[in-house]
């Protein structure tokens, strides 16, 4: 019986490689499995092989469930590495605290303020900028925005906690600060400073031109590209844990065995040497990001929608079906890749068949509702630019009009259709909005357009392409009066003759 093991904690005997965690020098916004087990996994590496005050404080956003657990656990877990081959654990080693920032908000600008934190980063995902998709600029009337304008000591917003824990750096003692995003978002590091700088603007009179000289001259706002398939937990890895290491872990961190960081070196207070945990400093870190966000994160959601219509609990059930590949095929070789700047080094086609191999990982079971979640605001990365550079070239991106409808149709149905538990467990903020749309739709066509057009869903520029809108629609009919394969027979029927006249 597992209960009758003792828990995870620092006198478990033969766990541990350093006797101690290093002394805190990164503050962490957003402490969830992605960060244990990317981030802090390079800096246990880094600090293992060259040491340095690179400990870490992770501050939770509102749930208390992880930090209470690494409290209780000395701050350890384990990071559960799972593959068809079998399982290896590792414990990493460098938090120094965690904290719920809902808890203890007045605590999250003092950290970053202190004079040992160096680098503050973030895995808030994109919805945690408090930015306007349409725009890319801060959603200045976003009531946390406005509440983070008005209590200095007690923010609530990352873009908030950071530029009051900046102006507490600033009036204590000055020294320099890195702010490094690890999220999805295009260009992270200049989109993060720019978020950062129009909250410095709004506040009151000469605190604006003060706190905007200062981040000007004492912070650098380097861009990264993250990359690791990290599940939720559930009980099935924490039995795991118990049956192979004998002890119980209330919060280990399951992970696909591979990883890639690309980051560009622009750290104005150092850093920890994360090229020994394998993380690679480019000035190509857009391309990278091009390769991630859209080959792999575009083509991910279209295996997830497409998954969960078809009954797939999970990416290796989708992906594994040949209706599935080969719209995913379709849709990263013809509609994403010609809009790739591709660095150097890198075999597309080999790149290619690595996420294949990674998307069949069985043992890992990433959920398709958890990939299918928070797809308004992530689809909104993926789709746009592609889809205009082929509009613009005369073609019609018929898969990636087929994401959108997939999207729609998993988290607004039309009135009468039920598109299956897994598509109804994906989260995101835009649902009910969504699904009053679609409760006063009569069709896909009328739905695609209050969605694309009215409402812009999909950015500015394609809610004027009445083409894609009307596809899009098209497709939405297709997948809700003859089901997902029908809807992939169609789309990729059509992509297919396009190639073919184009490269006869």
């Amino acid at each position: 019986m597992t209960s009758s093991l003792p828990p995870l904690s620092a006198k478990t005997p033969g766990i541990l490689r350093r006797a101690e965690a290093p002394s805190p020098g990164i503050v962490h916004l957003g402490l969830g499995n992605f960060h244990r087990a990317h981030q802090a996994v390079y800096t246990d590496a880094a600090v293992e092989a060259q040491g340095g005050d690179w400990g870490i404080i992770g501050v939770s956003s509102r749930s208390s469930q992880v930090t209470d657990a690494m409290h209780a656990q000395d701050m350890l877990y384990t990071v559960v590495e799972i593959s068809p081959e079998g399982s290896k654990f590792s414990i990493p080693r460098v938090h120094t605290d965690a904290f719920t920032a809902a808890a203890n908000p007045e605590r999250v600008p003092a950290v970053i303020a202190d004079a040992a934190t160096r680098i503050v980063s973030l895995t808030v995902t994109e919805h945690g900028y408090n930015y306007s998709p349409a725009t890319g600029s801060l959603n200045a009337l976003d009531p946390a925005i406005q509440h983070d304008l008005a209590h200095a000591a007690a923010p609530r917003t990352p873009i908030g906690q950071i530029v009051r824990g900046l102006q507490q750096r600033a009036r204590t003692h000055g020294e320099a600060v890195t702010i490094l995003s690890c999220d999805n978002l295009a260009d992270n590091g200049h989109h993060t400073q720019r978020l950062v700088r129009e909250f410095a603007a709004l506040l009151p009179g000469t605190e604006a031109a003060e706190t905007l000289e200062w981040i000007a001259k004492n912070t650098s706002f380097p861009s990264s590209m993250v990359d690791r398939i990290v599940p939720a937990t559930t009980d099935h890895y924490r039995e795991l844990v118990s049956q192979h290491r004998g002890y119980t872990d209330a919060i280990p961190v399951p992970a696909e065995p591979f990883t890639m960081w690309i980051v560009e070196d622009n750290f104005i207070a150092g850093r920890p040497a994360w090229e020994a945990g394998g993380a690679v400093f480019s000035n190509e870190v857009a391309g990278y990001e091009q390769l991630k966000v859209r080959l792999l994160n575009g083509t991910h959601s279209l295996i997830a929608y497409l998954g969960a219509l078809s009954g797939a609990a999970t990416i290796p059930d989708s992906v594994t079906q040949p209706s599935i590949e080969q719209a995913a095929r379709s849709v990263l070789r013809n509609e994403y890749l010609p809009s790739v700047s591709v660095p150097a080094g890198v075999d597309v086609e080999a790149y290619e068949e690595q996420l294949f191999s990674r998307w069949r990982n069985t043992a890992l079971g990433h959920r398709t509702s958890q990939v299918g979640s928070d797809g308004s605001v992530k689809l909104r990365q993926r789709i746009p630019l592609p889809a205009l550079r082929i509009l613009d070239n005369g073609r019609m991106p018929h898969l990636l009009a087929l994401t959108a409808a997939a999207y729609l149709t998993c988290i607004a149905p039309l009135r009468g259709y039920d598109p299956g538990v897994h598509a109804k467990a994906m989260e995101d903020p835009a649902r009910g909005l969504l699904s009053g749309l679609a409760s006063r739709s009569g069709s896909g066509q009328e739905l695609a357009q209050k969605v694309l057009a009215d409402h812009h869903l999909l950015g500015d520029e394609l809610a004027h392409r009445t083409d894609f809108i009307e596809r899009t629609g098209e497709l939405i009919d297709t997948l809700h009066t003859r089901g997902p394969l029908a809807a992939i027979s169609e789309a990729t029927g059509l992509a297919a003759s396009h190639a073919q006249s184009k490269h006869p």
